[in-house]
């Protein structure tokens, strides 16, 4: 399999469909998730069993993000790509129709079960992007989050208010539509079936079980920590805002819009100088350091103006984080299991998404506002110490991969 060539940021043509494919996936829970509020009227129900379906997805997409991932180092990265994508559109049909609590379950449940763009993306990096050019372009996915993430919210608003549930979704789904399409026609196989029979061929050498990886398991281990920290600080803003601070949704809307702005700026303005002159080890430790002084501030937050600087901070803490993580977790395995070892991140990514959303509304419900911040700097702290480990050695060597 060639190497291509170091570049710009998308320096990778080969990739364009996998960003198409990355941030469309992204968008159609950003278009959707703003209107759960109104499905407690639409399908007649609760709250609870709401925020119940959306978990659903996250449940789902941990249990199947391994299993697709790893199908694809059998099978190939470009099939089992495109089987996501349809489970993708008919989970976005389905949502445009659900009329029934019944419906949408099922819907978030089909869009779970083949939510594998991550993985097989993540992996789909790592086979055709070298080692020392891989974090910048594995951040690019968090690029793609911060799009969305300030384009989505807006979008389906729009489409909300002029069409009902309907119109997201099936803006969605043309979009996913177009996806498919390049995807066929564009994407070219990374993993070849010569490297699959080498894959085979060589099981025992190569596929070395995770939890006798001693690598691996470090940072996922730290991923851990980052992300059920990390997710439920994100996913409370809203009820912090609203509940503490008294913010109105125009006001919380401009906090998620600056921080996806300013993410993306960092992403296309600082974070390649910083990862050039302080290197990817120092940019995490550096990332992962600043989430959790971010997170315990988050305790003694009053206003508006204040929770603006913890956002821009946990923003820019974010792109010098997260992408390079996920390149130092790829790089702990050989390139036999790539599709493996990206899905059991995405799954851990999909674990903090079950329970990150449940843990910050619950602290602001029975605690007083202020263990919110306590709570999650505690939960992050493990991962900013194992950062300053030597991270620089812990990389997959196939003369030593049977000990590890």
């Amino acid at each position: 399999m060639p190497i291509l060539k170091k570049g710009r940021v998308f320096g990778y043509p080969i990739l364009t469909p996998l960003w198409i494919a990355v941030f469309i996936d992204i968008l159609g829970f950003n278009l959707l998730f703003p209107m759960a509020g109104f499905f407690k009227d639409l399908l007649n129900t609760s709250n609870t069993l709401i925020g119940f379906v959306f978990s659903v997805n996250a449940i789902f997409g941990f249990i199947f993000g391994p299993i697709l991932g790893k199908l694809s180092d059998k099978y190939g990265r470009k099939p089992l790509l495109l089987i996501s994508q349809f489970g993708t559109l008919l989970g976005f049909i389905l949502t445009a129709f659900s009329n029934s609590l019944l419906m949408l379950l099922i819907a978030r449940m089909i869009d779970g079960i083949f939510g594998g763009n991550f993985p097989i993306a993540k992996a789909i990096i790592s086979d055709v992007v070298p080692p020392e050019d891989r974090a910048i372009q594995m951040s690019n996915i968090s690029v793609c989050y911060a799009l969305a993430g300030f384009i989505g919210p807006g979008i389906g608003g729009v489409f909300f208010t002029l069409f009902g549930i309907a119109g997201p979704n099936l803006f969605a789904a043309g979009l996913t539509i177009i996806t498919i399409t390049l995807t066929f026609l564009m994407l070219k196989e990374t993993w070849p079936e010569e490297n699959r029979n080498l894959h085979v061929e060589n099981k025992i050498k190569t596929d070395i079980k995770i939890r006798k990886n001693k690598n691996a398991r470090f940072f996922l281990v730290l991923f851990v920590f980052h992300s059920v920290s990390f997710v439920t600080v994100i996913s409370s803003i809203s009820f912090f805002g609203a509940s503490i601070l008294n913010l109105n949704p125009l006001e919380i809307s401009l906090l998620l819009t600056t921080a996806g702005i300013i993410r993306a700026t960092i992403r296309f303005t600082l974070f390649k100088p910083t990862i050039r002159k302080y290197g990817v080890e120092n940019s995490i430790r550096i990332g992962l350091t600043a989430f959790v002084v971010c997170y315990f501030l988050l305790s003694f937050t009053t206003d508006f103006v204040m929770m603006l600087i913890l956002i821009i901070v946990i923003s820019f803490a974010a792109s010098l984080s997260r992408g390079p993580l996920d390149s130092k977790i790829s790089q702990t395995v050989s390139p036999q299991v790539q599709g493996k070892i990206n899905g059991l991140s995405s799954s851990i990514d999909a674990f903090a998404q079950v329970f990150g959303p449940l843990i910050g509304p619950f602290i602001l419900d029975t605690l007083p506002a202020y263990w919110l911040g306590i709570v999650t700097s505690i939960i992050a702290l493990p991962s900013s110490i194992m950062a300053f480990q030597k991270m620089e050695d812990k990389k997959y060597n196939p003369a030593s991969a049977d000990s590890k």
